[in-house]
């Protein structure tokens, strides 16, 4: 009935059966980029900023990583699987930006993008949360898939 492969054939959710797939190794980037005002950007020292909430960049890391784990519990219809790793990295690339990028990896039957696109979104918001008490004047610009490789099709925007 429809070409949405979380759908049965009544039009009801459905998770897709992944039973019959074969194993494969798969690897998803997604970045994210967020905007800080001049205010939180004056914290930024040693590579990180300082707030009284500890280091922005390292709890961010570690909340991405946690977020991405959790994936098949945060989206309803995403199956649970086992990540083989997953890395996030975060820099200045502007005056006032900010760019995430997760890579997560895995060998398995399905998966790996969107945990990547949940590491850098929780990412992205754990910052936010750890600056907001310097300024609300934040913005989470874009969160995308940057490249996939494995399953069905890889997708490369790099």
């Amino acid at each position: 009935m429809s070409s949405f492969t979380h759908l049965d054939d009544s039009g009801n959710p459905s998770m897709v059966d992944v039973g019959s797939k074969a194993v494969t190794h798969r690897v998803a980037q997604a970045r994210s980029v967020v905007e800080l005002s001049d205010e939180i950007m004056a914290h930024f020292q040693n590579d990180d900023i300082k707030t009284k909430k500890g280091p922005v960049f390292q709890t961010a890391i570690v909340a991405g990583i946690m977020a991405a784990k959790k994936t098949g519990e945060l989206i309803p219809l995403c199956h649970p699987i086992g990540m083989d790793n997953c890395h996030i990295f975060i820099k200045v690339s502007g005056k006032n930006t900010l760019e995430i990028l997760c890579e997560a990896s895995v060998h398995g039957k399905t998966g790996i993008e969107m945990e990547a696109l949940t590491g850098a979104s929780i990412a992205a918001l754990t910052i936010y949360d750890m600056c907001k008490a310097l300024s609300h004047d934040i913005v989470i610009k874009e969160t995308r898939l940057i490249k996939k490789t494995g399953g069905k099709k890889d997708f490369d925007l790099s």
